[in-house]
């Protein structure tokens, strides 16, 4: 019995660019349907049944923020990747305000849209969407409340309790519903700080650092950078057994 390919709608209005990427991820067992502006591509949306959407900002007759914004009236839950010419930061805000899972700068390696990609299936495969309205997590030996920012250790013959400023606590929020997955750093700066440049990305190091101090009481347990894209909380006894 032949396994199901994920689908992915892509819409993209530079037709020899979208080929390209339609092949690459083609190439990589996905199933594609590739639309060059944003009526065909709400209109392929309306009929068909995909597994995350790629959309281009710029496009004409109607833009991806927009195409973007009447999917998310009816269906919350589909990921929408932007693909930006730009890497301005109220159009990354703007982009993540509408609902989108995550977005691309052009010109970017097809092996970054394809690492984005998978990583989001992964999410939505383990129903990470169920653990963006959690505020209490259990993860190693740690129990973390978020509305109260307290994060309590406990290893049976020892415990303590910490409290968290409200940007660690933000952060480890964002660490645990994407435990064990990839945290991209763009996510998290426009997320957490608003913007996405050289200041706020030293900032979050700072408070990653501060986070990994908190966490080294479990041995289990690691903050590990993923060169390039981002962090990853890894709780490694539930790694093993996914």
């Amino acid at each position: 019995m032949n396994e199901v390919k994920p689908s992915i709608l892509l819409v993209e209005d530079d037709q020899n660019f979208g080929d390209v990427l339609k092949s690459y991820l083609e190439m990589h067992d996905f199933d594609i349907t590739l639309r060059s502006d944003g009526e065909a591509g709400k209109d392929a949306f309306d009929s068909g049944n995909y597994d995350l959407c790629i959309f281009d900002v710029m496009m004409p007759k109607k833009d991806g923020f927009t195409l973007a914004k009447e999917i998310r009236t009816e269906d919350k839950k589909t990921p929408i990747i932007f693909l930006t010419a730009k890497s301005l930061n109220q159009d990354i805000v703007e982009g993540l305000k509408i609902g989108a899972d995550d977005y691309i700068s052009k010109p970017f390696n097809s092996e970054e849209l394809l690492l984005r990609v998978q990583a989001i299936l992964k999410r939505s495969q383990n129903g990470m969407e169920e653990e963006e309205d959690k505020t209490e997590f259990d993860f190693g030996k740690f129990s973390f409340n978020f509305p109260l920012r307290t994060l309590e250790y406990n290893d049976g013959a020892d415990s303590d309790e910490s409290k968290l400023s409200p940007k660690e606590a933000q952060l480890l929020r964002l660490f645990c519903i994407h435990k064990n997955n990839v945290l991209t750093r763009s996510e998290a700066l426009t997320k957490i700080w608003g913007e996405d440049n050289y200041f706020t990305a030293r900032s979050m190091d700072v408070f990653v650092t501060k986070l990994r101090k908190y966490l080294k009481r479990d041995s289990d347990i690691e903050i590990v950078n993923i060169h390039g894209n981002g962090f990853q909380l890894l709780v490694k006894e539930e790694a093993d057994s996914q």
